[in-house]
């Protein structure tokens, strides 16, 4: 789940803009970082391996990770739900789980 918000995330950097990428792999972004940093692509693979998982670890726990600039990843409640399944259109009940959130930062507030 953590891998998804991230790749999304990181889908409309300027980094994506300066590659023009419309949309990014996880196997596109090692490649992205490694050039930007100058590492190489197994260095920039297991940087992004440590943090998917250190960041997973985190929020497991139902800590925030803060990145400032970049945004705040966090851990909310989904509360237990009536909805429909549109192929029968029967009533479901849906459980109630936890989700990861993910509120951009300043850096990304002034992105069209």
């Amino acid at each position: 789940m953590f891998l998804t918000i991230f790749t999304n995330f990181v889908a409309q950097t300027h980094l994506l803009t300066f590659l023009n990428f419309n949309s990014m792999n996880k196997s596109e972004l090692i490649a992205a970082m490694a050039l930007k940093a100058g590492l190489t692509k197994v260095q920039a693979k297991n940087a992004l391996e440590a943090l998917m998982d250190s960041s997973k670890e985190a929020l497991k726990k139902g800590e925030k990770i803060a990145l400032i600039g970049f945004g705040t990843f966090s851990v909310a409640s989904r509360k237990a739900r009536t909805g429909h399944n549109p192929a029968t259109g029967k009533s479901i009940k849906i459980p109630a789980k936890k989700v990861v959130k993910f509120k951009p930062g300043s850096a990304f507030a002034k992105m069209k």
